[in-house]
């Protein structure tokens, strides 16, 4: 199977009112096609300035970054946007939806960006809506959406290019830990469908959904280690249904 990601001695350091900050320490890590990877690590563990330069939103101090086997750590910055807009959908845990916007449209943006005609992103748009099972609400607005279903929407809209690799940074933070299962039950079946994901959580049973969990600390990988996944699907039917 083929590395989608690798990185080299991936370093990354900031300058700070006259101090230095190694927030990433020469990280050396594959990750292939297909794979479900949980980063973990304390706040200041590096997981997150990690998951900025998988996502092609900063780039490295030194060292490289490989993703689908095309070196994207030496880019500039309107080749880092084209590499976003093409190749990897994002999830946060804000969901960062357009309050004004209903979920179709906002589904549609990033095709929007990329050019599309208005026929055919209406109609990708609607396709990812149903895929994550929110057919029925093209038309609402964000406030008229549980916070589970916004996720939906966000998903949704982190599909809509057909990305080779989702990044989503603590997906589940802003949820209850039902709504929690239920996202992982959606992202577990996109991975099983073939779509890589990377997922920064600081839960350790969300986690536990992943098949490979990476921890972070003081800017390096300390432990790496294969996970036979919880099944989120069958935790969600043992638990009582809702409004019970």
């Amino acid at each position: 199977m083929a590395h989608l990601i690798e990185t080299r001695e991936l370093a990354k350091d900031y300058v700070m009112g006259g101090n230095h900050l190694l927030a990433l320490n020469k990280v050396s890590i594959s990750i292939d096609e297909g794979e479900f990877v949980a980063i973990m690590g304390a706040s200041g563990s590096g997981k997150s300035t990690f998951m900025n330069l998988l996502g092609c939103l900063d780039s490295p101090t030194s060292g490289e970054y490989m993703l689908a086997g095309d070196k994207v750590s030496a880019l500039s910055g309107d080749a880092l946007a084209a590499i976003r807009n093409k190749r990897i959908g994002f999830v946060f845990q804000q969901f960062n939806l357009l309050s004004r916007t209903s979920a179709l449209d906002n589904v549609e943006l990033p095709l929007l960006y990329a050019g599309m005609p208005v026929s055919e992103r209406k109609a990708r748009a609607m396709q990812k809506l149903t895929e994550v099972g929110l057919g029925g609400r093209t038309d609402h607005h964000p406030s008229q959406l549980s916070g589970g279903q916004q996720q939906r929407v966000a998903i949704a809209r982190a599909l809509v290019n057909n990305p080779s690799l989702i990044l989503a940074d603590e997906p589940t933070g802003a949820l209850d830990s039902r709504t929690s299962i239920e996202i992982m039950v959606l992202l577990q079946k996109l991975n099983q469908q073939g779509m890589t994901i990377v997922m920064v959580t600081h839960e350790r049973d969300i986690a536990a959904f992943a098949t490979r969990i990476i921890t972070f600390r003081d800017g390096k990988a300390v432990s790496d280690t294969r996970n036979t996944p919880n099944d989120a699907q069958a935790e969600l039917a043992a638990l009582e249904p809702a409004g019970t």
